[in-house]
């Protein structure tokens, strides 16, 4: 039986990063009591593993899981996160690696996951307010409608599998650590 206890924080603005959440703790085999909103700022220390995940905002973790990592010290810390663009893209890999980066040097990072998400409409909003339909990188123009649409399909089943998968393995390299 794994005596390892475990502390996921999580903060969600569409419901993504809650799911993704949701499916570590599964596979941590944790209970809710252990799955926390970023704004409760839970208590890290005396935890053998503290995960935090984030929605992606401008390249980085948002300002509530911003302020949320930079606090963790001395922590074994996975991190996780959704981002309306391709996870496996450049600004995917970048702003996960940019939310790592808050974590003080003290703190071991054990694992990191990320994967894509909707979208919200405000942002959709905001771009279009601030970059019109065409003629800017961020503009709401028809190929970023279909980028969004295709994200609001996000977190899928497979998403969910993934994140499953690569916090078993953490789980059971912690394990094996001792």
């Amino acid at each position: 039986m794994d005596q390892k206890k475990y502390l996921v924080v999580y903060s969600s603005l569409t419901g993504n990063t809650k799911k993704v959440a949701d499916a570590i703790v599964e596979a941590l085999g944790v209970n809710e009591t252990n799955l926390q909103p970023v704004e409760n700022k839970p208590d890290f220390a005396g935890y053998d593993l503290v995960v935090v995940g984030y929605w992606v905002d401008r390249g980085t973790a948002d300002t509530k899981s911003k302020k949320y990592l930079e606090s963790i010290k001395d922590s074994k810390v996975a991190v996780f996160a959704t981002l309306g663009a391709d996870p496996k893209s450049e600004h995917g890999t970048q702003s996960l690696n940019n939310g790592i980066a808050l974590l003080d040097a003290s703190n071991e990072v054990v694992g990191k996951f990320i994967c894509q998400g909707k979208v919200s409409q405000e942002m959709i909003d905001m771009m279009l307010k601030m970059f019109g339909t065409s003629g800017h990188p961020h503009s709401v123009d028809a190929k970023r409608r279909a980028l969004h649409e295709q994200a609001s399909t996000h977190p899928d089943a497979a998403d969910l599998a993934a994140a499953k998968e690569v916090f078993t393995q953490i789980k059971e390299n912690l394990r094996r650590a001792k």
